[in-house]
């Protein structure tokens, strides 16, 4: 199971990057390289989760009985791919079906993108009990995510989105927006349930 996801997220990530590789060379050449990290939100979010997979599996190897100490980097990892996963899962699905909803076509790769994304939000709770992030790592995610936020819609390198929503721009940052704080609490959720199955189980 861990080994499907990690090559089903892996191969999603290069995907991912693909897709947004002309965004990323006009990114580049007309507003600035320094701009690039915020460009591919989605890919950068399974990059993350590829990466929770990779520790998972090397606990298995290793071994471990119990779930392992915390770590800074391994938190930080953990409540990023949390977060990003499930907030871009919903919002890439929720962009294609406005679009369908105002006009624009939904062909295979609309269909490809619906239930990807939403296996992203879904795995992003689907190991809840073996992550280790604290509430730290949570609030250094939330800065990133709102910064991003601010560097899509301030800034405009927003993913580029069905021409029928061009209009709609607004009402897109906002839910953008609104969906950062809902995944960040969807983060302390799946932390605070995991406090107390763990005090279940001592």
């Amino acid at each position: 199971m861990l080994w499907s996801l990690f090559w089903v997220n892996l191969l999603g990530t290069i995907y991912g990057y693909v897709w947004y590789w002309n965004q990323l060379i006009y990114t580049a050449e007309n507003l600035s390289p320094a701009y690039l990290p915020f460009v591919p939100d989605s890919p950068t979010a399974s990059l993350f989760f590829t990466a929770v997979i990779g520790y998972l599996l090397a606990d298995s190897y290793r071994g471990l009985a119990k779930q392992p100490k915390p770590g800074w980097v391994r938190g930080i990892i953990e409540a990023f791919a949390v977060i990003t996963s499930f907030k871009y899962g919903i919002w890439a699905v929720s962009m294609i079906w406005a679009g369908a909803y105002q006009g624009d076509a939904v062909g295979w790769q609309g269909w490809m993108l619906t239930v990807s994304h939403l296996g992203m939000a879904a795995e992003a709770l689907l190991y809840l009990q073996l992550y280790t992030y604290r509430i730290a790592p949570i609030f250094i995610v939330a800065a990133w995510a709102f910064w991003n936020d601010y560097m899509d819609y301030g800034v405009g390198v927003y993913p580029w989105l069905p021409e029928s929503l061009e209009d709609d721009l607004p009402a897109v940052a906002a839910f953008t927006v609104e969906l950062s704080f809902i995944s960040i609490i969807v983060a302390f959720v799946l932390m605070k349930i995991r406090s107390v199955l763990a005090k279940r189980q001592v």
